[in-house]
């Protein structure tokens, strides 16, 4: 039997595991976990992290991001440099049948919001859509995370765009 104190104990727990599992779909494709962390370093871009993963027999693509928070959300490749990070934005990403791709700290790939309209703090919630070829549209909400990501922990605060 289960006493009172570990009951609450193990609503607690599944509540807290619930706030942090927000998954969102678009017909096949299943959108991950989207956070970012804050605050943001530069008041004019912060980056995002998800995981996308295609459940279906077709391939798709995502082709678009927006956000009424930034002027433009866009996917660049990250490629470490000596001590500098060169971004390239990509037009779209393939996402093969039953694939999953992830975007985030060590993956190679980048969601920016630019030009933000405002900075991001722990606990802020920003609305970001994410268009698929396919599959339409995800409206997704990106929960910002204490804390700074461990790439921005680890490498200097410059980079170059190409």
């Amino acid at each position: 039997m289960i006493s009172r104190k570990h009951g609450m104990f193990l609503i607690a727990a599944l509540a807290a595991s619930l706030a942090h599992a927000h998954d969102y779909r678009a017909g096949q494709v299943v959108v991950g976990h989207p956070y970012a962390r804050g605050p943001s370093a530069s008041p004019a871009s912060h980056a995002v992290y998800l995981s996308l993963e295609n459940k279906g027999t077709l391939a798709d693509r995502l082709v678009h991001l927006s956000s009424p928070l930034a002027k433009a959300v866009r996917i660049h490749t990250m490629e470490k440099k000596g001590f500098a990070i060169a971004l390239r934005p990509v037009d779209g990403l393939a996402l093969p049948p039953a694939a999953r791709i992830d975007i985030g700290p060590g993956s190679g790939y980048r969601i920016l919001l630019l030009g933000l309209r405002k900075p991001l703090a722990a606990g802020d919630a920003v609305p970001l859509t994410l268009t698929f070829e396919k599959a339409g549209k995800a409206d997704v909400s990106v929960l910002v995370e204490a804390g700074q990501t461990p790439q921005a922990l680890a490498l200097p605060a410059r980079h170059a765009h190409k």
